[in-house]
């Protein structure tokens, strides 16, 4: 569920601001309106944080130091830590100019391979003589027809190209690279720049530099043993930052410059949220400390942030609800419980091979014996891969999959276990069977979309039971129903379902009645007239509402379209690999049954991600009117533990 909160407001004694900060943080219960700070020591923290970070990055990135070491007898100080990460940075500054003078030089190098050996202080000094030399590259048959007045030296030719020196004499005052181009010097001749130094002084430079990068390289492994404490400091630093922002950023009186004894006593206020059951521990702290304080619900424009509770059952979804972002808004629905629960049913379906399923309760399981054997508590997201394992082996045994085998290679009581309409081992008989099994999954696939929603629609109805506004729900409930049996009869081709005609009066009539039903009532706000009137300025988006009933319906055969891809997979890598056994090549069959089948869990984990969370986070959310706006509550708090791994 989500957690009722109150919305507190304190006021104190400006004096008092920052002493009461500190206690309310040491409280660490009362989530914070958001603020924005100012002051210059809030932007030395931000400093200070950006340097530790950088710096934490940098020794991130080595993977495989040389230099092994351990920072466990070194304790945290946090200019001693700060110094380091500057020293960091600088090495990383230093690396990165050796590596951008170091490619420049081997590109000069580069440029100049063909003229052999250059240094042009040996120009400059016949330049100072009066003779001075420029490089030039030029086709070669076009250098044989250099006219006689332009006085050149060849220096060497390829089969295409000459390179040679323009000479000329000068008195000795023209330098290097002002040489005037001679008329007569063809189109094709290319002026050469001079080289910025010598080919040996750029060879020298470049082992220099990359014995430099080497050293750097040892000092920064030597430095990963600061890794940790950089993580700390950040911690650290960045709960300075949020004070100092809270500090800065909360209201409070100001006094005139010069004033000594102002008339009235400079105040300061602040407000944040609490949740309901931590209420009582807002008010002894202000009652011990003479705060002013004010205890409200929460208002329709306030910011309000969500905090979920649930049993340790519906918490297992936590780790995919963190891994997506995902968070209801407070005035949204907790819908944990019901994402488990059909969260498994997808994800058992888009697996849907048994064999994948028991992989992933052997994993789930040696796991989580490996953290009690450690003696460390077993992480959520292992209790999840195990619930998601089973669920995935349920529907590999109703439909007698199992690593892609054909059903007559299988023992007969795991065929008995199977539920023939949708089973492989019934569609393995005749074609005429296949048919029936391939249909009755789609129905299935649809009767799974058709409960999903209408939960959606039941608990829209649990919501407004006291307005008008919950015949609206009721409306889309009944269109609901109608457009599912519509869609039986388009997709499926049924002509009876449950002994109705899916296209009969009956069924146009559930989704005339829901249709005008929610038309009325599904902006009903006080108003009837005034919901009908928004329905009729909305008019587009309520006819395409019922398209999108269409859609979200339809949409579920994705469930049944990916398993089916799946198992088409994994047929075909047991096919590839099967010639391979009884021979000498078996050892390359097990590599390609490895190869495909975890290829293949990978591919249905994307699924999963792609086409299972999409059903909970779109379809089913959007039938809710759920938009997930909202954001974590997180208190005001001291720093919590570092994991110093």
């Amino acid at each position: 569920m989500i957690v009722p909160m109150k919305k507190v407001s304190f006021v104190m004694l400006e004096q008092q601001r920052k002493d009461a900060l500190k206690k309310l943080r040491r409280l660490g219960v009362v989530h914070l309106e958001r603020l924005t700070g100012n002051s210059a020591a809030l932007s030395d923290f931000r400093d200070a944080y950006a340097k530790a970070d950088a710096a934490y990055r940098i020794l991130a990135e080595i993977k495989h130091p040389r230099q092994q070491g351990t920072a466990s007898s070194i304790s945290f100080d946090r200019e001693m830590v700060l110094a380091k990460a500057e020293e960091i940075l600088a090495l990383a500054e230093r690396k990165k100019q050796c590596m951008e003078i170091i490619a420049a030089d081997k590109m000069e190098l580069e440029r100049f391979a063909g003229w052999g050996n250059l240094d042009s202080e040996d120009f400059e000094y016949l330049a100072q003589k009066g003779i001075l030399l420029s490089l030039y590259e030029i086709p070669r048959e076009a250098y044989a027809e250099l006219p006689q007045s332009v006085q050149t030296v060849l220096v060497n030719e390829t089969k295409s190209l000459s390179r040679f020196l323009l000479l000329e004499y000068t008195d000795g005052t023209v330098p290097v690279g002002a040489a005037s181009r001679p008329a007569e010097l063809p189109a094709e001749a290319y002026a050469v720049p001079m080289i910025r130094s010598s080919t040996s002084r750029l060879r020298t430079e470049i082992q220099e530099l990359q014995t430099e990068i080497i050293s750097i390289n040892d000092t920064l492994d030597a430095a990963v043993i600061y890794k940790s404490l950089l993580q700390q400091c950040c911690v650290v630093v960045g709960k300075d930052i949020e004070f100092e922002n809270v500090y800065s950023g909360m209201g409070h009186d100001e006094t005139a410059d010069g004033v000594t004894e102002p008339k009235f006593m400079p105040l300061a206020w602040l407000s944040g949220f609490v949740p309901v059951d931590k209420l009582e521990s807002v008010r002894n702290l202000s009652q011990e400390e003479h705060w002013a304080i004010a205890i409200s619900d929460p208002s329709d424009d306030d910011e309000v942030p969500t905090q979920l509770k649930n049993n340790r059952f519906v918490s297992l979804i936590y780790p995919v609800s963190d891994f997506l972002g995902t968070v209801p808004g407070y005035r949204e629905y907790d819908i944990s419980g019901w994402f488990l629960l059909f969260f498994c049913l997808f994800f058992g379906i888009i697996f849907g091979d048994g064999g994948y399923g028991l992989l992933m309760v052997v994993a789930a399981v040696g796991a989580e014996i490996a953290s009690i054997v450690k003696g460390k508590k077993i992480p959520p997201v292992y209790n999840l891969l195990l619930l998601l394992g089973f669920f995935t082996v349920a529907w590999g045994t109703v439909t007698c999959t199992w690593f892609g085998l054909p059903p007559e290679v299988l023992p007969e009581w795991l065929k008995a276990l199977s539920f023939d309409p949708i089973s492989n081992v019934y569609a393995a008989v005749s074609p005429e069977n296949e048919a029936l099994v391939k249909q009755n999954l789609q129905i299935f696939c649809f009767a799974v979309a058709l409960v999903q929603l209408s939960i959606a629609h039941i608990k829209g109805f649990i919501r407004y039971i006291r307005s008008p506004k919950c015949l609206g729900e009721i409306g889309s409930l009944l269109m609901l129903w109608g457009i599912f049996f519509v869609v039986l009869n388009m997709v499926v081709k049924l002509d009876y379902f449950f002994g109705i005609a899916t296209m009969g009066n009956e069924i146009l009539a559930l989704v005339g009645v829901g249709f005008v039903l929610s038309f009325i009532f599904s902006n009903y706000d006080g108003s009837l007239g005034a919901s009908i009137l928004e329905s009729c300025k909305n008019i587009v988006s309520v006819l395409l509402g019922v398209v999108n009933v269409f859609s979200d319906i339809v949409s579920y055969i994705r469930l049944w379209a990916v398993g089916l891809a799946g198992s088409a997979i994994s047929s075909t890598v047991n096919d590839m690999a099967g010639p391979t056994f009884g021979g000498a090549l078996i050892f390359l069959g097990i590599l390609l049954l490895v190869f495909g089948h975890g290829l293949n869990m990978i591919l249905n984990v994307l699924s999963v991600i792609v086409h299972g969370v999409r059903l909970n986070t779109l379809e089913f959310s959007s039938h809710l009117g759920m938009s997930w706006s909202g954001f974590e509550y997180e208190p005001f708090c001291e720093i919590k533990a570092v994991d110093n791994k």
